[in-house]
Protein backbone atom coordinates (compact mmCIF):
# COMPACT_ATOMS: atom_id res chain seq x y z
CA UNK A 1 0.00 0.00 0.00
CA UNK A 2 2.67 2.52 1.03
CA UNK A 3 6.13 2.24 -0.40
CA UNK A 4 9.35 3.25 1.35
CA UNK A 5 9.57 6.50 -0.64
CA UNK A 6 6.12 7.74 0.48
CA UNK A 7 6.84 6.74 4.10
CA UNK A 8 10.16 8.63 4.01
CA UNK A 9 8.42 11.64 2.48
CA UNK A 10 5.72 11.56 5.17
CA UNK A 11 8.42 11.32 7.85
CA UNK A 12 10.25 14.34 6.38
CA UNK A 13 7.00 16.33 6.30
CA UNK A 14 6.28 15.39 9.91
CA UNK A 15 9.78 16.52 10.93
CA UNK A 16 9.25 19.84 9.14
CA UNK A 17 5.94 20.29 10.95
CA UNK A 18 7.61 19.60 14.30
CA UNK A 19 10.35 22.13 13.55
CA UNK A 20 7.82 24.75 12.43
CA UNK A 21 5.74 24.21 15.56
CA UNK A 22 8.86 24.46 17.72
CA UNK A 23 9.84 27.74 16.04
CA UNK A 24 6.31 29.09 16.54
CA UNK A 25 6.40 28.19 20.25
CA UNK A 26 9.81 29.82 20.70
CA UNK A 27 8.68 32.93 18.85
CA UNK A 28 5.53 33.14 20.98
CA UNK A 29 7.61 32.74 24.13
CA UNK A 30 9.90 35.61 23.06
CA UNK A 31 6.91 37.85 22.39
CA UNK A 32 5.37 36.95 25.76
CA UNK A 33 8.65 37.63 27.59
CA UNK A 34 9.02 40.98 25.82
CA UNK A 35 5.43 41.88 26.74
CA UNK A 36 6.04 40.96 30.38
CA UNK A 37 9.21 43.06 30.42
CA UNK A 38 7.27 46.01 29.02
CA UNK A 39 4.50 45.58 31.61
CA UNK A 40 7.10 45.36 34.39
CA UNK A 41 8.89 48.52 33.20
CA UNK A 42 5.63 50.44 32.83
CA UNK A 43 4.52 49.29 36.27
CA UNK A 44 7.79 50.53 37.80
CA UNK A 45 7.41 53.89 36.08
CA UNK A 46 3.82 54.26 37.28
CA UNK A 47 4.83 53.37 40.85
CA UNK A 48 7.61 55.98 40.72
CA UNK A 49 5.22 58.61 39.37
CA UNK A 50 2.61 57.78 42.01
CA UNK A 51 5.24 57.98 44.74
CA UNK A 52 6.43 61.33 43.39
CA UNK A 53 2.86 62.66 43.30
CA UNK A 54 2.30 61.44 46.85
CA UNK A 55 5.52 63.04 48.07
CA UNK A 56 4.64 66.30 46.31
CA UNK A 57 1.19 66.29 47.90
CA UNK A 58 2.62 65.70 51.36
CA UNK A 59 5.16 68.48 50.83
CA UNK A 60 2.42 70.88 49.68
CA UNK A 61 0.21 70.05 52.66
CA UNK A 62 3.16 70.56 54.99
CA UNK A 63 4.08 73.90 53.35
CA UNK A 64 0.50 75.21 52.88
CA UNK A 65 -1.75 73.60 55.52
CA UNK A 66 -4.47 76.29 55.45
CA UNK A 67 -4.78 76.26 51.67
CA UNK A 68 -4.80 72.45 51.71
CA UNK A 69 -7.70 72.32 54.16
CA UNK A 70 -9.62 74.94 52.17
CA UNK A 71 -9.06 73.06 48.90
CA UNK A 72 -10.15 69.79 50.53
CA UNK A 73 -13.27 71.42 51.93
CA UNK A 74 -14.12 72.97 48.55
CA UNK A 75 -13.58 69.65 46.77
CA UNK A 76 -15.75 67.86 49.35
CA UNK A 77 -18.52 70.44 48.97
CA UNK A 78 -18.37 70.19 45.18
CA UNK A 79 -18.55 66.39 45.30
CA UNK A 80 -21.42 66.47 47.78
CA UNK A 81 -23.31 68.91 45.57
CA UNK A 82 -22.69 66.80 42.49
CA UNK A 83 -23.82 63.60 44.20
CA UNK A 84 -26.88 65.36 45.58
CA UNK A 85 -27.74 66.69 42.13
CA UNK A 86 -27.29 63.31 40.46
CA UNK A 87 -29.24 61.37 43.09
CA UNK A 88 -32.40 63.50 42.93
CA UNK A 89 -35.43 61.72 41.55
CA UNK A 90 -36.30 62.93 38.10
CA UNK A 91 -39.70 64.47 37.44
CA UNK A 92 -41.95 62.47 35.14
CA UNK A 93 -44.16 64.28 32.68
Amino acid sequence: MFDKKSIDHAGALAEQLVQSADQAVKSTQRVAIDALDTVRDTSRQLRRQAQHASDSTVDYIRDEPIKSVLFAAAAGAALTGLISLLSRPRERR
